[in-house]
């Protein structure tokens, strides 16, 4: 038995956001016009946070290594971060780190982002998280932050973690022809259908993952509404969305990651994972943020 197996905890690396989410739109703003929501939140976000709520939620050890800024918006989403039961020790803070401030505009099912960038992505505390004597797994949260720490993976498995990574929507990214090589040796690759159809040049769902599974072991692909696919030992399999009721779709790709990546470390099989991963996301996206609807831990 290796030291990694018997380990469980996981630890997700990602900018921190500031979610300020405007519900109850019929349409997005235009210029010149000023629209008037019906909600609004604000919300600890980003990727690597918002899987680490699901998979602390889950019962599972997880923390962040991320870079956190010194602000009151900083202060706020923090305290949101610990009442998740995150482990917030690998956390830098620093006056450049931001939050990463994004603005969502929700209307049904979909929304619109508008972001800052804040800092770089690469935390102080990296070498001490990735030497963390609990973790088991990597999750990489967007492929922006393996674009700044392009040995990322590679010093995860040194240390005898399994990885993920979410590519995560990002316009100056996303078409890097470089993309795939750069993820090389990831254990999961976890794209939407949006983005798994850009990085792959291809409108079909199961053409994108046949692509993508020539590259990675496991190839897990998000349809909101059309369920999820997963590939591995050249099968493919989809799970079907569940029916309920939908107030923000922000974070749930994250919040199914999780789930996902949950099931997957317990030993489950794929079709399994997917179940774990739909019925994850389909919790997130029932309240405005993607973590907001988990109750504060013990």
């Amino acid at each position: 038995m290796t030291h990694t197996e018997t380990r469980s905890a996981v630890l997700s690396i990602g900018r921190i956001y500031c979610d300020l989410i405007f519900t109850g739109l019929d349409h997005l703003p235009v210029l010149g016009r000023e629209l008037f929501a019906s909600g609004m939140e604000i919300a600890a976000g980003g990727g690597a946070f918002i899987a680490a709520a699901h998979l602390a939620h889950a019962g599972r050890k997880v923390a962040l290594a991320a870079r956190l800024g010194t602000d009151s918006l900083s202060a706020g989403v923090e305290t949101q971060i610990r009442e998740s039961g995150v482990d917030l020790q690998f956390i830098e803070h620093s006056e450049d780190a931001g939050p990463q401030v994004t603005v969502a505009a929700v209307v049904g099912q979909d929304r619109a982002f508008l972001t800052r960038r804040a800092g770089q992505a690469l935390p102080a505390t990296l070498d001490a998280a990735l030497d963390w004597e609990e973790a088991r797994h990597l999750h990489i949260a967007e492929y922006a932050t393996l674009h700044e720490i392009p040995d990322l993976v590679s010093r995860a498995k040194e240390r005898g973690l399994t990885v993920s990574l979410d590519p995560s929507w990002d316009a100056t990214l996303i078409y890097d022809r470089g993309l795939l090589r750069a993820c090389e040796d990831v254990d999961l690759f976890m794209p939407n259908l949006e983005e798994a159809e850009a990085i792959t040049a291809s409108a079909d769902p199961q053409a994108a993952i046949r692509k993508l599974s020539l590259a990675f072991s496991t190839v897990v692909v998000k349809g909101g509404a059309k369920g999820a696919w997963a590939m591995s030992n050249d099968q493919v399999l989809h799970e079907p969305a569940e029916t309920v009721p939908v107030i923000d779709t922000t974070g749930a790709g994250d919040a199914f990651n999780a789930g996902f990546i949950n099931a997957w470390l317990n030993g489950a099989s794929d079709e399994a994972c997917l179940r774990a991963g739909i019925r994850f996301g389909s919790l997130a996206v029932q309240a405005a943020g993607g973590a907001r609807l988990l109750p504060a831990a013990n």
